[in-house]
């Protein structure tokens, strides 16, 4: 069955406050184990903040270390679950429910099943997603 790895992504501004952290960690809670019960739960977790991040690139050869995220961007990334689903729709349902919608976003990306191209440079392949 394909998997998909849902990405969750908070905004850097305006992070949500210790209060809004408690009222939302009970749902995210209620998510998991829905999908748990769906049987479409493969793992997932919640990543610490982008602001203690290191990003290392290799550049003229030598390895280069940053602290932060590689790119400046409104949102960073926040926590994944990787989903086995029978199919995109499938995928995109369960991220429907995702509770951060309201502040934040979801991508949603099938993993490359490595026994043929990326679906990405194999556009017949990318209708079946």
């Amino acid at each position: 069955m394909p998997q998909y790895m849902l990405l969750i992504y908070n905004p850097i501004e305006n992070p949500l406050s210790p209060e809004q952290l408690g009222e939302v960690g009970p749902r995210f809670d209620a998510y998991t184990e829905g999908l748990q019960s769906a049987g479409v739960w493969v793992g997932g977790e919640a990543l610490e903040g982008a602001d203690i991040a290191t990003t290392l690139r290799e550049r003229g050869g030598e390895v280069q270390i940053t602290d932060g995220p590689f790119a400046e961007t409104k949102e960073y990334l926040a926590g994944y679950y990787l989903l086995d689903c029978p199919d995109l729709d499938t995928a995109l349902d369960h991220a429907s429910r995702m509770p951060n919608l309201s502040y934040g976003s979801v991508e949603v990306r099938p993993v490359w099943d490595r026994t043929g191209p990326p679906m990405s440079v194999r556009p017949e392949l990318q209708a079946r997603a």
